[in-house]
């Protein structure tokens, strides 16, 4: 165990080096990136305007006014890109139908690890052009509630980085099914129909009745966008934010180990198979 643990520790800079590789590649899709801040923005404009307008006629709802719920359109329209919900292909995936991902079990860096370094870095790249400038157009036009403290700030960026953690190892454990599914293109599909809706991306998981928000918060979907949501708008502040987070590391560690178990029992299954 404790040899494992200094292998790990010693290939720290190896995935830092990845994570820096990750957010350098997706650099280079700058024109992509600012295209998509594009329609990021045309639809931030018709989801606010209808969440506003909805809120204007009820008074509020589970909590939100016309500050809170235009903080969770923009906020939620600048992570979209960092998420991969709509986008939800793994190159990974490639490698298993090919059978390259025999070379990945070979080399010297572990095959999860490795790819949530680069995946991270192309995620926390995508946040550039999209949060920020969103904020930005959000509190122009529609004047955005957000938290005046650094704690809250400080708590959102680790929630933040987490959601996005969560995100990757998801779409890793959901790729590993192509050891067993020759095509994996439905399952991407039931991805990216339940994923977004669960996260909260279209309405706030505040907002679902009691027996449907119970079953998205039984799964990782909401700790990617609905809690980095919440802790970086002031929605949830102090004990509350803290522990949120909590539950982010849960689904982290959750999601983590089941990708984990698909890997392994993924290159057990090639072992046999191969000889």
């Amino acid at each position: 165990m404790l040899a494992a643990v200094a292998d790990l520790t010693g290939s720290v800079p190896v995935y830092w080096r990845l994570l820096v590789a990750g957010f350098r590649r997706q650099w280079h899709y700058k024109l992509a990136m600012f295209a998509g801040l594009f329609t990021n923005s045309v639809f931030g404009f018709v989801r606010a305007s209808v969440m506003v307008a909805a809120v204007g006629a009820t008074g509020g709802f589970a909590g939100y006014d016309a500050g809170s719920i235009g903080a969770y359109v923009w906020i939620s329209q600048g992570l979209l890109g960092s998420l991969q919900f709509l986008s939800a292909e793994h190159e990974l995936g490639e490698r298993i139908r090919s059978g390259d991902i025999v070379v990945d079990f070979l080399r010297p860096v572990d095959v999860q690890l490795s790819n949530l370094a680069t995946d991270l870095g192309r995620g926390l790249c995508a946040l550039i052009p999209r949060l920020v400038p969103s904020l930005l157009i959000g509190s122009l036009t529609f004047g955005l509630m957000l938290p005046g403290t650094p704690a809250s700030y400080l708590l959102g960026a680790l929630s933040l980085l987490l959601g996005i953690a969560i995100s990757c190892l998801a779409l890793f454990a959901l790729t590993t099914v192509g050891f067993w599914v020759v095509e994996t293109r439905g399952i991407r599909t039931l991805y990216q129909t339940c994923g977004p809706f669960l996260a909260g991306l279209f309405v706030p998981v505040h907002v679902f009745p009691d027996w449907l928000k119970t079953f998205a918060n039984a799964t990782p979907f909401p700790s990617m966008l609905q809690v980095p949501v919440d802790v970086l708008s002031g929605r949830v502040v102090g004990w509350a934010a803290v522990q949120v987070v909590g539950t982010q590391i849960f689904w982290l560690l959750a999601v983590g180990a089941l990708g984990r178990v698909l890997l392994a029992a993924g290159r057990q299954k090639m072992e046999v198979q191969g000889g």
